[in-house]
């Protein structure tokens, strides 16, 4: 039988609430990831004094590197100004374009998990609605409607709130606001985004062992959930359904926060070396 890629991602988070390594703890105390700002990029001005500018050439330097020079600046207190000015143009346009770049590579690692989240919820969605449609095999009795409603409540709590929400959500908005295009980041962290968010790779031995081997214990469960028969595969997954939904907004939300509004993300994104 065809083995959704999908349900197992969702699964995932399920399983992993009862894997202890999955329970990162967001910590507080530290910033593990941001954007870029202005004061990142404050330069440093190599000059004697203001009175000495006539007839120099000075180079502007940032932590990111040389910005600019300037050549033949007249002394005084006008031109000082002028040369703080200039160089905090050339500050503010090297941020925007590290910036903007940072979040569009953000955006491909945690937008591309929503991505394959959407695309499991497409796929299953038939499933999980099918008892109440027209060709359904056989209405849902009073025990199999309760048990119907319980598991989507079940899902909702357990991979929603606590796998999703409080755990692999901002994990994976951490980690993808570790994806720098222009300052370090290697290619294929990018081309390969969404499986880096979901830390299969590049993260400390801890999260590589948990996270692949959740991901082929859930392989199992899948194979397991697909051999119920009816109606109760299609409870398990109107479950998964509610859970998975629940999970793609919380990643949304997250990352909204992060990259638009500027509030930092405090869980470990498990970096090497980071443990």
């Amino acid at each position: 039988m065809h083995l959704s890629a999908g349900l197992s991602l969702a699964l995932l988070s399920t399983a992993t609430s009862f894997a202890c390594g999955f329970s990162l703890k967001p910590q507080a105390s530290k910033t593990f990831a941001s954007f870029p700002n202005k004061e990142h990029l404050r330069p440093n001005i190599i000059a004697r004094s203001p009175h000495a500018l006539s007839g120099e050439d000075f180079t502007f330097r940032s932590q990111t590197g040389v910005i600019g020079k300037i050549a033949s600046v007249r002394g005084g207190q006008d031109s000082t100004k002028h040369l703080a000015t200039s160089v905090s143009s050339s500050s503010e346009s090297s941020s925007s374009g590290d910036g903007l770049g940072d979040k569009v590579a953000s955006l491909l690692g945690a937008g591309g998990v929503v991505m394959i989240l959407a695309k499991s919820i497409k796929r299953i969605l038939p499933i999980a609605l099918e008892p109440f449609g027209a060709a359904s095999p056989a209405p849902l009795s009073t025990f199999q409607l309760g048990a119907y409603v319980s598991m989507c409540l079940w899902f909702a709590y357990v991979e929603g709130y606590k796998g999703f929400q409080l755990k692999f959500s901002p994990l994976v908005v951490a980690r993808a606001q570790t994806l720098k295009p222009f300052n370090g980041s290697p290619i294929h962290h990018i081309l390969l985004a969404p499986f880096y968010s979901m830390g299969l790779f590049h993260a400390t031995k801890k999260r590589k062992i948990i996270s692949w081997s959740v991901s082929i214990g859930v392989g199992v469960i899948v194979a397991a959930v697909k051999k119920l028969p009816y109606p109760w595969r299609n409870i398990v997954d109107a479950g998964v359904i509610v859970g998975l939904s629940w999970g793609s907004l919380s990643i949304i939300v997250e990352w909204v926060k992060a990259a638009v509004l500027g509030i930092e993300t405090k869980m470990d994104p498990a970096l090497p070396g980071s443990a």
